[in-house]
């Protein structure tokens, strides 16, 4: 059971979980178009090769990231379009 979907009709066996909206900056209150992906793991919790990713706005990019920095936690930064899909989670 997936406590984010108690109220919901739940997924039908075999149906993928995806976003069904435009992707958005990652960044609290902003509501601009996803231009980058900032992939992270934590290593505390996370195993040496899983990505996390947080969208990022062009102006919310270098925030994001110096936040994932400081805390040792970022790892790339990659492009983004709306048409591609990834294997990774966003966090």
């Amino acid at each position: 059971m997936n406590i984010f979907n108690l109220g919901g009709q739940g997924r039908a066996s075999g149906e993928s979980e995806r976003a069904t909206g435009p992707a958005t900056c990652s960044r609290k209150g902003c509501r601009a178009g996803a231009e980058w992906q900032l992939l992270w793991n934590n290593p505390r919790i996370h195993t040496p090769d899983r990505r996390k990713v947080w969208l990022s706005c062009g102006e919310h990019r270098d925030w994001l990231e110096d936040y994932l920095q400081t805390r040792g936690l970022w790892k790339e930064i990659l492009p983004f379009t709306a048409s591609q899909t990834t294997a990774n989670e966003a966090g």
